[in-house]
């Protein structure tokens, strides 16, 4: 049985604890959070009683503690992981995986010389959708991919709080949003080595507050008085070393009629779009063709973080090959730290 402790028990976290809660390898053992009056009420409600507002002090008390779900703002990721790892936990950092790629080398190298796991929570990859496209893709029905675009745009649908504050998330749409679609193509498409990006980010439209919506994207918490100096829109063009070239939208406010996001991906024998059910279109007899499917591919919430939490727990214990490994995490800042300079520079980065 695995005893299971949370950094930073807030939104996220919500959907590590009701994975682990269903795994009957795991215990929820231990509980840590900045926030006293959250930690007390997270404690009651899943009946956990050993509560801290110090990572050192949970570690020094809870010296069994077998593996640790980081969920904190982004950036505690880094120290949070670090603490973890070097306390000799196992580790799932939710993604972005840190603040940079600097951050994130520090923690893999952490991972690598306590000879722990670090897992990287890119729940897409968990998603029916990405297992179906991927089975294809895997197979060689797409021939070779040379080009993908991802988009993740929402008209107005800024989180606010620790959000927009960039001291504390490490920037808007593109680190927030921009990490799951980036990471998903390049995942589909066989994990190929990014070489160059070129991007450009946009303050035009900010938070939008005075915005009247139904619903609304929320943060648990805003880390102080809030504040919106990150990007609401980003774009971006990356480069791999097969060749493949990924276009890429990401927006907490723009002007278009409702939120989009999509991964297409095109290749020599086919292409498919994801959104949000997937299809696929290539030719036939020297006819156009389109396949869809008997079964829903779309992304489902249901029981798709209960699938990452249970494929963690299962390295963890069986020591087998992870699916979102810590290197992955660093090649993706790699691509983000490449993608925020190019908009400072307004040139092409080499990765």
């Amino acid at each position: 049985m695995l005893k299971i402790g949370i950094i930073g028990v807030g939104n996220i976290a919500q959907h590590h604890l009701a994975s682990y809660k269903k795994n009957p390898n795991c215990e929820i053992y231990a509980f840590c959070d900045i926030n006293e009056q959250r930690l007390r009420e997270m404690g009651e409600k899943y009946g956990v009683t050993r509560l801290y507002t110090s990572k050192e002090e949970m570690f020094a008390e809870c010296p069994e503690l077998d593996a640790v779900s980081v969920c904190t703002w982004n950036c505690a990721h880094a120290e949070c992981s670090i603490a973890a790892l070097n306390a000799g936990k196992h580790v799932i950092c939710e993604k972005p995986m840190a603040m940079n790629a600097k951050q994130a080398i520090e923690m893999q190298k952490a991972a690598e010389k306590n000879n722990k796991l670090l897992m990287i929570g890119f729940v897409r990859r968990f998603g029916k959708d990405c297992t179906v496209l991927k089975d294809f893709v895997d197979a060689g029905d797409f021939g070779d991919i040379y080009y993908a675009k991802t988009t993740y745009l929402r008209r107005a649908g800024s989180p606010g709080g620790w959000f927009g504050n960039k001291s504390l998330s490490g920037g808007g749409p593109l680190i927030d949003l921009g990490v799951h679609v980036i990471d998903l193509a390049r995942y589909i498409a066989g994990r190929p080595m990014p070489v160059s990006a070129f991007g450009a980010t946009f303050k035009k439209l900010g938070d939008r507050k005075d915005i009247k919506k139904e619903k609304g994207y929320v943060a648990s918490s805003t880390g102080g008085a809030e504040i919106f100096d990150v990007e609401d829109m980003a774009t971006a063009l990356v480069r791999f070393d097969n060749g493949i070239v990924l276009s890429v939208e990401a927006s907490f406010s723009l002007n278009i009629k409702k939120d989009v996001g999509t991964i297409e991906i095109f290749g020599t024998k086919a292409g498919a779009n994801l959104s949000p059910e997937l299809e696929i279109f290539n030719d036939r007899n020297g006819y156009l063709t389109n396949v869809s499917f008997n079964q829903s591919t779309a992304l489902s919430f249901d029981g798709l973080f209960e699938s990452e939490i249970n494929h963690f727990v299962d390295c963890v214990i069986s020591g087998g090959e992870c699916k979102a490994p810590a290197e992955d995490g660093v090649i993706l800042m790699k691509i983000l730290d490449a993608i925020y300079e190019s908009a400072e520079t307004g040139h092409e980065v080499i990765i």
